[in-house]
């Protein structure tokens, strides 16, 4: 399938580089099967959905995986992505063409890591120095890793410590947040069970390619990076009970959908899960797990605009889309959000 085919033009100010405060307070387009689009407020969701529906959350914590250190006198920057074991992580790294293997970056005065082997991805494994926690570290030396279209409009701040981060974060491992659930506070949790919609979370430690172009002009072309994930067999028990019982299962956040649905079998069970998964979903895909999906809106010609036309087809979405565009909402990981029912 032609990439071009997610193209759109979409006015540089309209990307959102700080949330809406309150969370709740944030705008939601609502795409309901062929119904007219419909807009609203995040604070709204206990009136769009039913009793015994189920939010399924990620419950991953975005650690500060961005560092900027040097290798002699060049200046090396490297984002983590993906965590090998207890030392070792993969990371992107800028200036790479000036690392060798062996080569030992200074990240701060009590943070180093070796340069241990290059992939073909252009990533690099290192392998940081001491014995204590890798995590320790990162609180030390490392900086919140925003997503390049905010990052490279303002420099992180202490804000983004606590914005960049949702409710729900019990879990480290994820570089970039899942962005769907910024959106939720206590006060709007309440609101949701006092209607009878449950939740239930699983971890998705989301990885920094997701933030990557698809540089392929084939779908067929494009390899996702893998990223790890578990859901717990209790609740891929109660996540099945709800459905059962008439439940929809809806998934906050395309990390969510993607873990589910690369836990579902055949007969739309969904199993317990412990692994890689490097799903990749584009339009013809039948999905298996899910009855809705909850999101922010995503980037042009990006694996997340394929997944959510997978979900509610192209041209729908790009009616959605357009919709969005000319009512000025706000896009990417700070920005409104959609809620997406077949």
């Amino acid at each position: 399938m032609r990439v071009d085919l997610f193209d759109f033009d979409l006015p540089s100010d309209l990307i959102a580089l700080r949330p809406a405060r309150p969370r709740d307070s944030a705008r939601m387009l609502l795409v309901e099967g062929q119904a007219p689009l419909s807009d609203h407020r995040v604070s709204d969701l206990p009136a769009l959905l039913r009793d015994g529906d189920v939010l399924v959350f990620n419950d991953t914590r975005v650690i500060p995986a961005q560092l900027e250190g040097r290798r002699g006198e060049a200046r090396i920057g490297a984002t983590l992505h993906k965590r090998v074991d207890l030392r070792r992580w993969q990371a992107f790294v800028r200036n790479a063409k000036r690392l060798r293997p062996g080569d030992r970056i200074a990240f701060a005065a009590d943070v180093e890591a070796v340069a241990e082997e290059r992939h073909a991805d252009g990533s690099w494994t290192l392998a940081f120095a001491g014995e204590e926690p890798v995590e320790v570290l990162l609180e030390r030396a490392g900086h919140m890793p925003l997503p390049p279209y905010i990052a490279g409009k303002r420099a992180t701040d202490e804000a983004d410590r606590r914005d960049y981060q949702t409710m729900f974060a019990a879990r480290d491992g994820a570089v970039a947040a899942p962005t769907a659930a910024l959106h939720f506070t206590p006060e709007l949790m309440a609101a949701l069970k006092a209607r009878g919609i449950a939740s239930e979370t699983l971890t998705l430690h989301v990885g920094a390619g997701t933030f990557l172009p698809v540089k392929a002009e084939d779908t067929d072309e494009h390899r996702m990076h893998a990223e790890w994930g578990r859901i717990e067999p209790e609740t891929a028990d109660r996540l099945n009970a709800a459905r059962a019982r008439g439940g929809r299962l809806v998934a906050v956040g395309t990390t969510s959908l993607r873990l589910l649905e690369s836990a579902v079998d055949a007969g739309g069970t969904i199993q317990p899960f412990e692994g890689d998964t490097a799903i990749f979903i584009t339009p013809g895909y039948r999905f298996g797990a899910i009855d809705g999906l909850m999101t922010n809106f995503h980037l042009p010609r990006s694996t997340l605009f394929m997944l959510v036309s997978a979900l509610m087809g192209t041209e729908r979405m790009r009616a959605a889309y357009a919709h969005a565009i000319e009512q000025r909402y706000r896009f990417y990981s700070y920005g409104d959000s959609s809620l997406l029912l077949p």
